[in-house]
């Protein structure tokens, strides 16, 4: 037993021993890892620094191929240059005769173009000659000491035309008028009127103020700016008093305006917002709030009207400008206040959706098929528009447009329905409001299939409603509603003159000084003619001597 035991223990000696030895073989391989590791560290080290380095040589090469191809692309454009210039038979320089040669060959290079005009390289442009503008001659003479003006005999004139830019010019006149006795009785001259009583400032004074406010949307700050680095001072409170009080003078046309864009048979409606002061701060801490312009166009006689309730966006004030005798076609977007149109309050109307309105909600949807599909099938139907040749009749062009819109607005409307009876449609998601907002709004967007002048939108009126933008991002706010509403009327004015292309400095100028001739509460008939679309430049004398 004992001589067992005794070889068992020599064997678990044995065993531990070689663990022992494998024990010392792991550490050295360990060791050897070790070593290898940190080579391995090292390598990797100096291989991170060679792809540094490879990769800043590469963004190099890549920084001068760029270079060299904007070097290659701007002598590709320079040699383009030079080869017109070289094929272009106007442009080439040619040997010139001197002196008394180039004299007598002038007239006949003149006389084969038939045209005094110098040629221009510009695709056979002639200069322009500004018949209109103001002109001035100037006789220039050599200066040489030499020149004896009796000796010499004279050659062809050359004539060069400079352009003067006068920036500002505002003119002082002072009126003397001279009274007189002749036989105990007196003689006076009258001055001519003003369009305010006892004032400085004559019709084209104010006409200046509201042409750089109402049409170029320059805020009174600026203007007054302009004016006092021109040389003529002016006071911020004396030229909004004198906006204001032109405004007030001409108060009766936004009656006169309204009447008359009643007697349209298509007109167009909409709003846009502007910035107002309050009296105090409201809830909210804010001293502005935000009101609303509503803006109607005459389609067929090129007049826009803005007016102004409080800033109200309510029915109310769309019903109460809108006659329920009114017979014809109204065009609007989806707001509810317009849906009336289409009840028995209006049985006389039509009303026509804007279907860029909807065509916009679409497009905002980015990286959408189905949506892109609809915007396409849209599109469609301003292709129709544009294949209609312009000497067509309205005839002809209803008959087309009748021909081919209506299966595009079936397509549209089958696409439509189908989105909405998607499960996978969610009610909440911005395709889905739009597919229901263009399916509510489609029955009204064909009724502009019932007439040759009707259109797809309201993009007129929109361009017009641009005026109010401009303004509201130049002057930030009106400083009240009365504000609001003045300028809302200056608007109008100067929108439609811009529609029948007239010039709003002449046009303010010549009604300021009739409205000063003429006697408050004037008849219909005589501010009628005085809107923008009737006007004419010259002033009726007969009508100013009649008003007298």
């Amino acid at each position: 037993m004992i001589a067992y035991l005794e070889e068992q223990l020599k064997r678990s000696i044995e065993r531990e021993n070689r663990l022992l030895e494998k024990v010392d073989l792991l550490s050295a391989q360990i060791v050897t890892l070790s070593e290898n590791n940190a080579v391995l560290v090292e390598h990797l080290s100096r291989l991170t620094v060679q792809i540094k380095e490879q990769t800043q040589t590469i963004q190099s090469l890549q920084e001068a191929l760029l270079q060299k191809e904007k070097d290659f692309s701007s002598l590709s454009g320079k040699h383009r240059g030079l080869s017109k210039l070289l094929n272009n038979t106007s442009e080439k320089v040619t040997p010139q005769a001197s002196g008394r040669e180039a004299f007598q060959e002038a007239p006949k290079a003149e006389e084969a173009s038939g045209s005094p005009a110098k040629a221009r390289g510009n695709n056979g442009a002639k200069r322009k000659i500004h018949i209109n503008m103001e002109e001035q001659i100037i006789d220039i003479w050599p200066d040489d000491p030499a020149f004896d003006k009796e000796k010499a005999v004279a050659l062809k004139v050359v004539e060069s035309v400079r352009y003067e830019y006068l920036p500002f010019r505002v003119i002082k006149r002072i009126l003397r008028q001279h009274n007189f006795v002749v036989d105990n009785k007196v003689y006076t001259a009258c001055a001519p009127r003003t369009p305010f009583m006892n004032s400085s400032y004559q019709a084209s004074f104010i006409a200046g103020l509201l042409q750089l406010r109402y049409t170029y949307s320059m805020p009174a700050e600026r203007i007054v700016k302009l004016f006092n680095e021109g040389g003529f001072e002016l006071k911020k409170a004396t030229a909004h008093f004198l906006i204001n009080k032109a405004a007030v003078l001409l108060a009766d046309f936004d009656s006169v305006l309204c009447k008359a864009i009643h007697t349209d048979p298509y007109i167009r409606l909409d709003e846009t917002y502007h910035r107002i002061i309050n009296e105090g701060k409201n809830e909210k801490g804010k001293a502005t709030r935000k009101g609303y312009l509503w803006s109607a166009m005459a389609n067929t006689l090129g007049l826009v009207h803005f007016f102004y309730e409080e800033g109200s966006r309510s029915k109310g004030v769309f019903l109460n400008y809108l006659d329920k005798s009114y017979q014809g076609a109204v065009h609007t977007d989806g707001l509810d206040c317009y849906k009336a149109i289409d009840t028995d309050l209006y049985p006389n109307a039509i009303r026509i959706a804007c279907i860029q309105h909807a065509k916009r909600k679409f497009l905002d949807i980015e990286n959408d098929c189905q949506a892109k599909d609809i915007v396409d099938t849209i599109n469609l139907l301003y292709q129709i528009e544009h294949q209609m040749l312009p000497d067509w009749d309205d005839k002809k062009k209803l008959e087309y447009r009748n021909e081919h819109a209506p299966p595009v607005l079936k397509t549209l409307k089958e696409k439509l329905l189908r989105m909405k009876a998607d499960p996978m449609l969610l009610p909440s998601t911005p395709l889905s409001l739009a597919t229901n907002y263009l399916l509510n709004e489609l029955g009204a967007v064909e009724n502009y299939l019932l007439d040759a002048a009707y259109t797809l939108d309201n993009n007129d009126l929109e361009r017009a409603n641009r005026y109010i933008s401009l303004n509201r991002r130049n002057s930030l706010f009106f400083a009240s509603h009365n504000g609001a509403k003045h300028a809302a009327l200056l608007f109008s004015l100067a929108c439609s003159c811009r529609l029948h292309h007239i010039n709003t400095f002449e046009y303010f100028t010549d009604i300021l000084t009739r409205m000063a001739y003429l006697t408050p509460n004037s008849p219909y008939e005589i501010l009628r003619i005085l809107l923008p679309d009737k006007w004419k430049k010259q002033a009726d004398d007969l009508m100013i001597e009649a008003s007298e």
